[in-house]
This record gives C-alpha cells, structure tokens and sequence, in this order.
C-alpha cells in the first residue's frame, strides 16, 4: 500500500482446489462393490478417464465462473462508492479456463487516500468516502480492511485540525465590539 496519497484495493487471487483422478482408474469401482472381469459391459479404463477429466475440467470452469462473477463484483462494489477519488479502473489479474477464455482470479482499484491540502472539512469527507469504498464488497479483503484503517486515522486526523480551527476562532479577540453596559 502506497501511504503517499495513492492506495491499492484489491481482491487476492483465489486458490483453487487441484483436482486429480484415482491413480487406478479401476479402484473406484472395485471400492463401488463392482467386480473386476472380462465382460464386454466395463468401460474401457481409457474412456473412464476421459469422462472424470472432463468432469474435473467442467468443476474448475465452474468455479472460475462463479470467482471471476465474484472479483468483478468486489471491484465493481469499490468503484462504485468512491468513485470520485477512484485514481485507475479495475484490473484484474486472469486464469485460463479450459474453454480458452480469461477469468479474472483476482483485481485491484487504487484510490486517493491523500489528506486535502488545507482544508481538514475536506479531508475528513473524503477520508469517510475513502473508508466507505475500501469496505464497500461483501467481503473485504485484509488489503481493503487496511486502506479503510487509514482512512479512518486520516479522518481523526482532520477532525484533529478541525478542533484546532475552532479553537483559535473561539479565541480570537473580537475588535471593535462596543459594551452597551458600560
């Protein structure tokens, strides 16, 4: 995270299970309680792999479906709420299905979480937008839940000046008051 003025809200990549069939393609059904023979009604061992990689391959494009469904909707979420102080769009860092197209596995939004320059009633605004974006998805990230701490300290901060302020237009002689009791 860049404390400079500049945070990164992202969505880590999702690791996703390895599937892989039995080493014997024969031992799930010998545990299924089928014997082993010659009888022409066994599937040839070749085709029963086939079919349980095909099944393994159709699991993992589910699954990257339904991230790629899910990384785009944290991203859009981010954008969406602080929109004003969004500094680039989403990218997102991508898998290969086994159908040739790209599924986003993982993105990132970077937003200004610099402080207003000389107006704290400014900064404190934008710090509250920034907390709200970074905590904007269903389920924030550790990266989104950091960038929301630092807003929130940016925004104790301005709150900080804002008192500061107050207190020396509180405090500062008046001039030219007449005293209608005197």
């Amino acid at each position: 995270m860049l404390v400079s003025g500049s945070s990164s809200i992202h969505v880590l990549p999702h690791s996703s299970a390895s599937l892989s069939s039995p080493a014997d393609p024969l031992a799930e059904s010998k545990s299924n309680g089928l014997k082993e023979s010659s009888s022409s009604n066994l599937k040839d061992p070749s085709s029963t792999d086939q079919a349980e990689k095909s099944q393994a391959e159709q699991r993992n494009l589910q699954q990257l479906k339904i991230r790629d469904r899910e990384v785009r909707a944290h991203e859009l979420a981010h954008v969406s709420v602080g929109a004003q102080f969004i500094t680039s769009g989403a990218t997102f860092s991508y898998q290969k299905g086994s159908d040739g197209r790209l599924y986003a596995i993982g993105g990132e939004v970077s937003i200004d979480t610099s402080p207003v320059a000389g107006d704290p009633r400014a900064t404190l605004l934008k710090s509250q937008i920034v907390a709200r974006a970074a905590l904007a998805p269903a389920n924030p990230s550790a990266q989104d839940k950091q960038v929301a701490a630092q807003a929130s300290s940016l925004a104790q901060q301005a709150r900080v000046e804002l008192a500061l302020v107050e207190n020396k237009r509180v405090e500062e002689p008046r001039g030219n008051n007449i005293d209608a009791f005197a």
